[in-house]
């Protein structure tokens, strides 16, 4: 059980550092900003500054899930398993708060949320 948490942990760790890509990375291409519902250029201009912190959530997000893995995975058990469950509820309740925010992001917050809900399930069983 361990392991498949941990899988889908590390796969949800990977989604949010894709995310960040798009949000901190990537924005300018229209093609990006069209996947965020933004309508123009110049609203994407706009946003740019927000999008770009934002992103940074989900890279810091990403990368407690991924210390806490190889915490998990070594002598400090625990310690990981700390850090990977802060993380991973942070995934799942952001996924919940954009559930919150209209129905055209149901399928945003799902791909967000279900990969670290699933892991942290699997985790506590292990």
């Amino acid at each position: 059980m361990a392991i498949i948490g941990s899988i889908l942990i590390a796969a949800a760790a990977v989604v949010h550092l894709g995310i960040f890509g798009m949000e901190s990375v990537t924005w300018s291409s229209p093609k990006v900003w069209r996947r965020f519902g933004v309508a123009s250029q110049r609203d994407a201009d706009v946003v740019r500054p927000m999008a770009y912190n934002q992103g940074f959530y989900n890279l810091f997000l990403a990368g407690g899930a991924a210390v806490g893995l190889v915490l998990y995975w070594t002598t400090l058990r625990d310690v990981g398993f700390g850090l990977v469950f802060f993380s991973a509820t942070c995934m799942v309740l952001a996924a919940v708060v954009l559930l919150t925010t209209g129905r055209t992001y149901v399928r945003a917050a799902l791909i967000q949320g279900v990969l670290p809900l699933a892991g942290l399930v699997f985790l506590m069983l292990a």
